[in-house]
């Protein structure tokens, strides 16, 4: 779950909402909903301990082919994109050390411009197309070597078992958990800035009617209140700090290679997460501590610019240099450095058990559904090495981790109120975790992630529509994929 989003998304949280209280409120949100997500994913993980988590929930809830969508758009960008993503950032923050290594201009290798390549899609209400994957330049960098460099080097680690993996797992989530307790100590007491406090009390709830984002939203739905304005702002902002606390689902992955899987995968999900979640609101509790809500975005030093207009969005690092000027950008660049590190390894050591699940079910490449002498799916860990490292050159894998935000929201709604039906279909089953408040809190979360989906869809097309046709595209794939491939019997006698 930790990787660079923590340090990096407030600074554009606090650009759409525009003050200290309503960026605390996004991410109570969205901890709430991670958390209420986990709770009810704990009984799912402890009644079907399988290799595949998420994608086995919901194949047995609605059937394969809603597993198959879910398996699809995960492997098309949910978990290859975001390790993309994530390796990249890995290379950004090194070129902090090695600025030749990094992303910048000084690590530009290949630079092709002159050509305008867009998708336009009409929309039927808007007096314009929606335009998507619009690019005018090509650029290859060292620093996108670097992270192909780093996803190839931890996806032939994980082919030497899944002890290995833990090994480097276990070593980073320490240590990236104690950076940001470091980071937290210190935003509450060296960096502590009486200004700073109080300013953002001063208005703790004014300034969102006064930001870009809110105008935008008054453009594109005239007439509503302020109150209703106020909730789709915020809905809207809700995809950055969604994103930092997502794969929290991954642990379900690795079901099959659990000791004790019906004890271990409840408590690893309602722990972690909030544990994470608790980390992650004190974090911007030190972030308001230490700097002001907004500033001038000309200002010449972290203090000025302020959380919004933080340089590169980069609010941990403004932080560390409250702390120690100078020093704090190379501080702070480690401390990423560590954590996307660990991040890059958990999802790689994650995600090659769900296509190893949909290979068993033939609904992927029958090697994929093997494993090595180390009993681990080597073949999906080098077949999800080679598209990651193919969405790192692509120019376009940040869009598509927009793009697929509403997807993963729609999956974990369903996944959720998969619990429901199979408390009806299974009755029977063995459950050794029943969900904490259910019903009252699944069908909670199941209304906060519908309103979220429908907010974003008005508030944040570019980065909705686009994640609906990635998983409309799934279907013909699926029906492709049927056909070519002979059903055969799961365990139990359920057909593929």
């Amino acid at each position: 779950m930790i990787g660079s989003g923590i340090f990096i998304v407030s600074a554009e949280i606090a650009r759409d909402v525009g003050s200290a209280g309503w960026l605390m409120v996004v991410w109570l949100i969205a901890g709430v909903m991670t958390v209420l997500g986990a709770l009810a994913y704990a009984e799912l993980a402890a009644m079907m301990p399988q290799a595949g988590g998420q994608y086995v929930y919901l194949r047995e809830a609605y059937g394969p082919l809603w597993g198959f969508l879910y398996g699809w758009t995960s492997f098309t960008v949910i978990q290859t994109g975001t390790i993309a993503a994530v390796a990249v950032a890995f290379a950004k923050f090194l070129g902090v050390f090695a600025p030749t290594w990094g992303t910048g201009e000084a690590a530009v290798l290949l630079r092709l411009e002159g050509f305008h390549w867009v998708i336009a899609i009409p929309l039927p209400w808007a007096d314009q197309p929606l335009r998507i994957f619009e690019r005018s330049a090509f650029t290859i960098t060292r620093g996108q070597l670097v992270a192909v460099g780093l996803i190839w080097l931890l996806s032939l680690w994980n082919c030497r078992g899944v002890q290995s993996g833990k090994i480097v797992q276990n070593i980073f989530t320490v240590a990236k958990i104690g950076a940001l307790v470091v980071l937290i100590g210190l935003g509450l007491t060296l960096a502590n800035s009486p200004e700073a406090i109080e300013r953002n009390a001063a208005d703790w709830w004014g300034g969102l009617a006064q930001t870009r984002q809110s105008a935008e939203v008054a453009r594109v739905v005239p007439g509503v209140g302020p109150s209703v304005l106020a909730l789709m702002v915020v809905g809207g902002a809700l995809v950055g700090a969604l994103f930092s606390a997502d794969a929290w689902n991954n642990v379900t992955f690795t079901a099959g290679e659990t000791r004790d899987p019906q004890r271990v995968l409840p408590l690893s999900l309602m722990l972690g997460t909030g544990l994470v979640i608790g980390l992650y609101l004190l974090a911007n509790l030190a972030y308001l501590a230490a700097l002001p809500i907004s500033g001038d975005p000309a200002g010449t030093t972290p203090f000025e610019r302020g959380i919004a207009h933080a340089q590169d969005d980069r609010v941990g690092t403004a932080l560390m240099e409250q702390v120690a000027p100078g020093a704090g950008v190379s501080l702070m660049a480690l401390a990423i450095l560590i954590s996307t590190f660990g991040c890059v390894n958990g999802m790689i050591l994650m995600g090659a058990r769900l296509y190893y699940a949909m290979a068993t079910d033939r609904l992927f490449f029958r090697q994929v559904g093997t494993l090595n002498r180390n009993g681990v799916p080597a073949a999906g860990l080098l077949t999800q090495a080679a598209w990651a490292s193919l969405l790192v050159f692509s120019g376009t894998y940040g869009d598509l981790l927009d793009y697929v935000i509403f997807a993963a929201l729609l999956f974990y709604a369903l996944t959720v109120a998969g619990l429901f039906v199979l408390r009806v279909r299974q009755p029977h089953a063995t459950r050794p975790y029943r969900a904490v408040g259910y019903p009252i809190l699944p069908a909670v979360y199941i209304l906060l992630c519908t309103v979220v989906m429908l907010d974003l869809l008005v508030v944040k097309p570019k980065s909705t529509w686009p994640g609906l046709i990635l998983v409309a595209t799934g279907v013909p794939v699926y029906w492709l994929w049927s056909r070519l491939r002979p059903s055969v019997e799961r365990p139990g006698g359920s057909a593929a």
